[in-house]
C-alpha cells in the first residue's frame, strides 16, 4: 500500500489520498508525499480515516496526516477483505 501511494503521487494520479488505517508505519509515507508535492510544485493531501466509537482503544490517525474519524459501520464497509496472497498449486 505504501509503495502504491508513493508511486501514484509521483505519477500525478491523485491530489488526495484517503488511507483507511491507523498504522503508524505509514507516517513515513506522509513525509514522502510532502516531499513529492514540493518537487512537483503542487498540492497533495493525505488523510487517514479510522473508526471512532466508545469502545475504540486507538483514537489516533496516522501521524503527519489529517485525521478523519468515522463510525465503525462505515469503516467496516470500506474494508477490502479479498485475500491477495498467491494460491499455491496443489502438489502433483
Amino acid at each position: 500500500m505504501a509503495l502504491d501511494i508513493v508511486r501514484m503521487a509521483e505519477h500525478r494520479e491523485y491530489d488526495v489520498a484517503l488511507v483507511l488505517s491507523q498504522d503508524q508505519d505509514l507516517s513515513e509515507v506522509a513525509l514522502e508525499i510532502r516531499s513529492i508535492a514540493r518537487e512537483q510544485a503542487r498540492w497533495i493531501k493525505i488523510a487517514s480515516a479510522f473508526p471512532m466509537s466508545p469502545t475504540a482503544l486507538n483514537r489516533r490517525g496516522i501521524d503527519k496526516t489529517d485525521w478523519i474519524r468515522i463510525d465503525r459501520a462505515t469503516y467496516d464497509a470500506c474494508l477490502d477483505r479479498r485475500d491477495y496472497r498467491r494460491k499455491e498449486p496443489p502438489p502433483s
